[in-house]
């Protein structure tokens, strides 16, 4: 990863350096760079932090003004992960938070609207954000629907190439746009603009009348079964994210698996490229990946009502 801008200093006699990274106009100190999170890698929490310091401007716009989750892997991704909501109260005060509803109380978040807030995580060895589909100010209403691409335990990821581009194709259909991400895991997301105007239950509503829809043409290769158990092989339309304070991972981030994979948007084109792969970017190649044009900077991307798409998908389903 690029080094960017900051110092280290060891103290006498003490092997363990202390490093600071100056981002924007804050300086972030970095206990411990060296501390190994991924060992069979040898990936340490500074070059985490040098990742998210170099995505974090295409990072930010699908970040700003939403809550997070952080998966925080204080002893490496081989010790106990914190999957945590609230944000401690030793976080600075000048990183954003966004109090929001649970059931029996509510939870402050943290929002990530500028880069130092998002390298602070990284320091904070939070590897992997995970972002709701809706903003802070309207939490109830989405602007984002993900269909997660799930393929079999045994499954081959042109299956999950296969099934993308049925998804384009209906959302095609729709009038609908479409950016594709691999998740750095095994699968591969398929995002839809919304305008937020629609809550969770119709958003969800349509969400499963689309997935629905793809299953019930493709029956022998595709389902909406939740029960591993019962999809026989068939690729899991997954939908289930698409609800009130669900999360998932953001793009440009790192997973907590052997290789620090990335979360990485690709172009629609990509589906035809059979090397792509769920956890082809990682943290160590991804230089040569920010060197390249943002597959995402010239596709259109403007909200769409949730309820004029589903009316439309009754139409091309012939239910109408």
């Amino acid at each position: 990863m690029s080094s960017g801008t900051g110092t280290s200093r060891n103290a006498p006699g003490d092997d363990r350096r202390e490093t600071t990274l100056r981002v924007g106009r804050r300086t972030l100190d970095l206990p411990r760079p060296d501390k190994v999170l991924f060992p069979g890698d040898g990936i340490t929490k500074e070059d985490l932090a040098r990742h998210y310091q170099a995505v974090a401007s295409r990072a930010l716009p699908h970040l700003r003004g939403r809550p997070l989750m952080m998966e925080r892997h204080p002893d490496g991704i081989d010790g106990r992960p914190l999957m945590q909501k609230n944000a401690p109260d030793y976080f600075p005060d000048w990183i954003t938070r966004s109090t929001q509803a649970k059931e029996g109380g509510e939870v402050v978040h943290v929002v990530c609207d500028d880069a130092a807030t998002l390298v602070y995580l990284a320091v904070q060895a939070s590897i992997t954000q995970h972002r709701w589909l809706s903003r802070a100010d309207h939490p109830d209403h989405p602007d984002v629907l993900i269909v997660d691409l799930d393929p079999a335990p045994d499954g081959d990821f042109a299956e999950v190439r296969w099934a993308a581009r049925q998804v384009c194709t209906l959302c095609d259909d729709l009038g609908l746009p479409v950016r594709l991400m691999t998740t750095g895991s095994r699968g591969l997301h398929v995002l839809l603009p919304l305008d937020a105007k629609a809550d969770y239950d119709t958003v969800r509503e349509f969400a499963k009348a689309l997935a629905d829809t793809l299953a019930a043409r493709h029956p022998d290769r595709l389902t909406t079964e939740p029960r591993k158990d019962a999809r026989k092989g068939r690729l899991y339309l997954d939908v289930q994210r698409n609800a009130y304070a669900q999360t998932a991972v953001a793009p440009y981030s790192v997973r907590a698996r052997p290789g620090a994979p990335v979360a990485t948007p690709v172009s629609r084109d990509a589906l035809d490229d059979p090397d792509l792969r769920p956890d082809g970017w990682t943290i160590r190649t991804f230089d040569s990946y920010l060197e390249a044009e943002d597959p995402w900077s010239g596709d259109t991307w403007r909200g769409h009502s949730a309820s004029a798409a589903h009316r439309r998908l009754r139409k091309v389903a012939g239910e109408e």
